[in-house]
């Protein structure tokens, strides 16, 4: 049974899916060692006529819920992977992130669909990350075989969120991630509070030790961003760099941040004490 909302909601959603009145944005991650951009996550937006932005978080649960992952997922890659195509083309040679349900893991072939993908817009497997929450770990754990299939065809995977979820340490062990990335929670109080610092920095080394990379997300002050460098974080996320950006907006913004950036560090010449 549906509810009232949700029938609105879900017929809205299946109209701009079909009608393609869903786009990309594109958010920039940068290296806090140097200030480089590394990659871009794309990220679904829906802005309806009638009910304007529509956040991802109401429209994915129910794209999962009545079988429309798989087509939102295809016509997602697609459209990232086309635009990758052509970032490339203006010599923008960067990493590219996009967020996949669990549930497409259960079909047999999706790793062999995404290479396909991938080769038809002539894109290396190695410039794409797939992102997956860590509320799926449980699951996933069980399908250990289609994810080291990714990992054999050169498909990064980044364990999204964590440190929200139940994943425990052996699980994140065993399953072939490349990237962790921690959630914009534990940010909020890093500045003022010792302990916050100490998880921060204890899931960075956790990661380190695992040979995993670390991207922090929701960067939204100058404080976090010295602090994480500081910490050997290697990629930041946030708005503080960048909210997602259309596609013709990603060189124009490189191109201030490099002028942004030695103003950032600049600002603090001695190492911030992590857990002072």
């Amino acid at each position: 049974m549906i509810a009232q909302g949700d029938l609105g909601l879900l017929d809205g959603f299946e109209r701009a899916l079909i009608n393609h009145r869903l786009h990309l944005a594109y958010q920039p991650k940068i290296s806090l060692a140097d200030g480089t951009l590394k990659r871009v996550e794309a990220l679904v937006r829906w802005d309806d006529e009638a009910l304007g932005a529509i956040a991802p978080s109401r429209f994915v649960p129910l794209a999962e819920k009545h079988g429309l992952i798989d087509k939102l997922t295809q016509w997602g890659l697609r459209t990232a992977l086309r635009q990758w195509r052509a970032w490339h083309a203006e010599g923008i040679d960067i990493c590219l992130a996009f967020n996949i349900s669990a549930l497409s893991l259960d079909q047999l072939d999706f790793p062999d669909l995404v290479e396909r993908m991938c080769r038809a817009f002539d894109v290396p497997t190695e410039r794409l990350v797939l992102e997956l929450t860590e509320g799926a770990t449980q699951p996933l754990i069980k399908l250990m075989d289609t994810l080291t299939r990714f990992r054999i065809k050169g498909i990064g995977l980044a364990i999204d969120d964590f440190g929200t979820g139940y994943s425990s340490l052996m699980q994140l062990r065993q399953l072939p991630f490349t990237e962790l990335k921690i959630d914009r929670f534990f940010l909020t109080d890093m500045i003022r509070s010792k302990d916050s610092r100490l998880i921060v920095r204890t899931m960075i080394d956790l990661a380190h030790g695992l040979g995993l990379s670390v991207t922090a997300e929701g960067v939204e002050t100058e404080e976090q961003l010295v602090m994480l460098r500081d910490m050997a974080c290697d990629v930041g996320q946030g708005y503080l760099i960048s909210a997602a950006l259309a596609p013709d907006k990603l060189a124009p913004w490189y191109a201030e941040w490099k002028k942004r950036w030695p103003k950032l560090v600049e600002k603090r010449t001695e190492p911030m004490l992590a857990l002072d």
